[in-house]
């Protein structure tokens, strides 16, 4: 199997490429198009801000290449927000795979809550086999300050603030919110179930 993570600028790819080696899984990191197309599976990372992402992958193509994949793709937490419709940050629009929006975590005045939400938290209500092993209500690790709202591809679900997508999935396109790659045992069951 021949596994690439998207390289761009706004990628958390060295602890990503970390998790696969600990699973026994060897990727190639590239920006190539031929590349891209040409592997088996794909991962698209993210950690950063949505609008200067979206510049990069159309200034150099990647946009429309990701947008054309046919094979297994997995966007790892602002990856899977740039695969749905468009971004309250910074107002952008995205790749448009899911029909989701990405909006603002809001707290209500008062609120304990803080924004960016980082740590631990729980996925429930799993639908997919992206999740094969991961008993209901499995703690990852999240960090970001920006959810896609719940739709018709979510795939999981989380709270902070209200329940949102913490996974979505459409055709060959999967993403999750948090990082698996720092989410211990459940995350790399997790990028093992997509690898397989």
């Amino acid at each position: 199997m021949s596994l690439v993570i998207v390289k761009y600028n706004a990628g958390n790819i060295q602890s990503v490429l970390y998790a696969l080696e600990r699973i026994g899984v060897k990727a190639v990191v590239t920006d190539d198009h031929a590349r891209i197309r040409e592997a088996d599976k794909v991962i698209f990372p993210g950690v950063g801000e949505a609008s200067s992402a979206m510049k990069y992958l159309q200034a150099r193509g990647l946009d429309e290449v990701l947008r054309s994949l046919t094979q297994p793709v997995l966007g790892i937490c602002l990856g899977m927000q740039l695969m749905c419709s468009s971004s309250e940050e910074n107002d952008t629009t995205c790749l448009g795979i899911f029909e989701e929006r990405v909006k603002k975590f809001t707290p209500p005045a008062g609120s304990a809550l803080k924004v960016p939400q980082i740590g631990w938290n729980n996925i429930y209500d799993l639908k997919s086999p992206l999740f094969n092993a991961v008993p209901e209500n499995s703690y990852c690790y999240f960090v970001h300050g920006y959810y896609a709202a719940l739709g018709e591809h979510t795939i999981a679900t989380t709270d902070y603030v209200q329940p949102y997508s913490s996974g979505l999935s459409k055709n060959n396109f999967s993403g999750v919110q948090f990082h698996p790659e720092k989410s211990a045992k459940i995350g790399e069951q997790i990028l093992r179930n997509f690898c397989k």
